[in-house]
C-alpha cells in the first residue's frame, strides 16, 4: 500500500458514490450506460473470485465487497427500480458490449501469467476494465449534453485509474521484484480511452461553462 494506490482507491470510491448521489437523489439514471455498468459488475466479480479463500487485509476485504455490492446495486436500480429504470436512455445505450467481454475472455485464454481458472479470469478482468468505459463515453457522445453528476462520476473513474499508474511506478521504483505488466499496459490503454474527456472536462473548467461533448 501506498499513498498514490489510497488515492486511487478512494478516486474510485467516489466515482461510484458520486454514481449512487445522482441516482437516489434525482431517481433518474439519464446518461449512464446500463451497459458499461454491468461490465464493471463482471469485472469485479471476476476479480474478486478470491474474496472467501485468500485473506490479504480488513482494508482489501472490504473494498473488494463494497465494490460488487455497489456496483450490483446500481444495476439493480437502472433495470428494476420501478422510477429509476424509467429514465434509462436504451435508445442511446446501443454500444455491442459482449464483443467486449469475447474479446477479453479470448485474450485472458491467450495472454495470462498462470493458465489456472483465477489467474485467467483475473486478467479477463483487467482487459475487460480497460474498455468498460467505452458504452459510457459513446453515450455521452450521442446525447450532448451532460449533467454535472454524470460528468463528475466520469472524471473520477478516469482520474482513479490515473492515480493507479503512478502506483505502478512508485511500486516500480521501489519494489525489486514488482510485475504487474498486464495491469500496467492494460491501464495506459484505459487512461487513453479518456483522454478526449479529460480534454473538453478541462475546456468546460476553464470557461466555467457546462461540459458538451462532441457527436
Amino acid at each position: 500500500m501506498n499513498i498514490f494506490r489510497f488515492a486511487g482507491d478512494m478516486t474510485h470510491l467516489i466515482s461510484i458514490l458520486v454514481l449512487l448521489l445522482k441516482i437516489y437523489a434525482t431517481k433518474s439514471c439519464a446518461g449512464i450506460s446500463l451497459k458499461t455498468q454491468e461490465l464493471y459488475a463482471l469485472v469485479f466479480v471476476t476479480r474478486y473470485f478470491d474474496l472467501f479463500t485468500d485473506f490479504i487485509s480488513l482494508y482489501n476485504s472490504v473494498m473488494k465487497v463494497v465494490f460488487i455490492g455497489t456496483t450490483m446495486a446500481i444495476v439493480w436500480c437502472m433495470r428494476r427500480h420501478r422510477i429509476v429504470k424509467r429514465s434509462y436512455d436504451q435508445a442511446l445505450d446501443t454500444f455491442r458490449h459482449l464483443f467486449l467481454v469475447l474479446g477479453c475472455l479470448v485474450l485472458a485464454l491467450v495472454v495470462h501469467d498462470k493458465f489456472t481458472f483465477q489467474e485467467v479470469f483475473w486478467a479477463f478482468s483487467i482487459y475487460l476494465e480497460a474498455v468498460a468505459i467505452l458504452p459510457q463515453l459513446v453515450l455521452l457522445q450521442r446525447s450532448g449534453n451532460v449533467d454535472n453528476l454524470t460528468v463528475q462520476y466520469v472524471f473520477f473513474l478516469g482520474a482513479y485509474r490515473a492515480l493507479y499508474i503512478l502506483n505502478w511506478i512508485y511500486r516500480y521504483l521501489t519494489e525489486e521484484h514488482f510485475r504487474l505488466w498486464i495491469s500496467c499496459i492494460s491501464g495506459l490503454v484505459q487512461t487513453a480511452l479518456y483522454a478526449d474527456f479529460f480534454y473538453y472536462y478541462y475546456i468546460s473548467w476553464k470557461n466555467n461553462a457546462k461540459l458538451q461533448l462532441p457527436a
